[in-house]
């Protein structure tokens, strides 16, 4: 469906920055502040059943919400989906990715549909792109896992880059064009390497937030352009 996620720039990286790694006690002021280095806020949610931590929840979206003119991108960690979905919506979420693992994906996607928000699909590691097939018709944007899931300030998976150049290509042979979005372990070391396999965003943590020079390192970030869509027979880099 078309949707905002559209007019978001092709030319470079996307910054869907981690609120989770912001100062958590202070999360108004903390959106305003690194909104202008942001292209979207990501929102991570779960139902402490799909994985056992607990964290945002619809509240605290409402809470965000008028600090900030970005985009809120919850990714929500949760077993039947769809009800949190409509709650995160209600809250004022602009796209909701949920997981292809969770049961009930399908009906979430239609649920954030429903009430006229883009919707994104998640991948584990372990995932197979090809196993997503289906859902890549209703999807809007892809969200691709590159550490356990749950988890902050943990090294990306050296298969993270082979599973984006899998989802790239897969998306090229279904001639869908909507957004790779690499999450988990972004560093100085790994961008580079992500916009080469095919990501067109990436969701930075303690590399913006922890930066001495926050609009630099966002600069930096953006200086990075994916591998073009019709290009999926490039090689990942090592």
């Amino acid at each position: 469906m078309p949707s905002w996620l559209d007019a978001l720039p092709r030319d470079r990286l996307l910054l869907d920055v981690s609120l989770w790694s912001a100062d958590l006690s202070a999360l108004g002021s903390e959106a305003a502040r690194i909104s202008p280095y942001a292209d979207l806020l990501h929102i991570d949610a779960s139902d402490t059943h799909f994985i056992p931590e607990p964290l945002f929840f619809p509240d605290l979206v409402r809470a965000i919400r008028p600090h900030t003119d970005r985009p809120l991108h919850v990714h929500l960690m949760a077993h039947r989906p769809a009800q949190l979905a409509y709650a995160f919506a209600d809250a004022g979420a602009d796209l909701i990715t949920v997981h292809a693992e969770a049961t009930g994906a399908a009906d979430a996607i239609r649920a954030v549909h429903d009430v006229g928000l883009p919707a994104g699909i998640a991948l584990m590691l372990d995932t197979d792109p090809v196993d997503v097939r289906g859902l890549l018709a209703e999807a809007d944007a892809i969200v691709l896992i590159g550490t356990p899931l749950g988890t902050k300030g943990t090294t990306m998976q050296p298969a993270a880059l082979t599973r984006i150049t899998a989802m790239r290509r897969l998306l090229h042979a279904e001639q869908r064009q909507i957004p790779i979005i690499a999450d988990g372990g972004i560093r100085q070391d790994t961008v580079a390497s992500l916009a080469a396999a095919g990501a067109n965003g990436v969701v930075p943590g303690s590399l913006l937030w922890t930066s001495r020079d926050l609009p630099g390192t966002a600069a930096w970030i953006r200086t990075h352009q994916p591998m073009p869509p019709e290009s999926p027979e490039r090689q990942t880099p090592r």
